[in-house]
């Protein structure tokens, strides 16, 4: 999703362990990164596939409570097995869990129809994962 004001949030992670970091923002937000196993953290992969599925959540959230209501449950859950040999995540599937139940079968296929558009058009975390992406890493040393 787009940043929804002029300010760019910094972020960032420091260590807080043997491969445990805490990540942060400027908006006070943390999230507990370590090694699959720690117990209260995620692995960077799983933030990876929850920061997928929240901004197909909040890409679809509009249209789907303009015509459900505000007070409409949805979850998205979001899969994945790694490559270990490449260490590359080569698929990631989503489901968007919905009550359709109140509306007839044109207006379920009309509204899926156009959550899909509305996740394709708005979800950076998506757009970018399909796009692929350059990445760059600097060094700042203390000497």
């Amino acid at each position: 999703m787009a940043e929804q004001n002029n300010q760019t949030t910094e972020l960032w992670v420091e260590r807080t362990g043997t491969r445990a970091y805490t990540g942060r923002s400027t908006r006070g937000a943390e999230v507990l990164i370590a090694s699959a196993g720690v117990e209260g953290a995620f692995t960077p992969g799983e933030l990876l596939k929850i920061a997928l599925a929240a901004c197909t959540g909040l890409s679809s959230d509009l249209p789907l409570s303009r015509r459900l209501g505000d007070d409409f449950d949805a979850v998205i859950r979001v899969s994945g097995d790694a490559d270990r040999e490449n260490e590359v995540y080569p698929q990631l599937d989503e489901v968007l869990e919905l009550d359709l139940s109140e509306l007839d079968e044109a207006a379920r296929e009309r509204l899926l129809v156009t959550v899909q558009r509305a996740v394709d058009k708005v979800c950076t975390v998506g757009r970018t994962l399909k796009a692929g992406t350059k990445v760059n890493l600097s060094f700042s040393i203390d000497a």
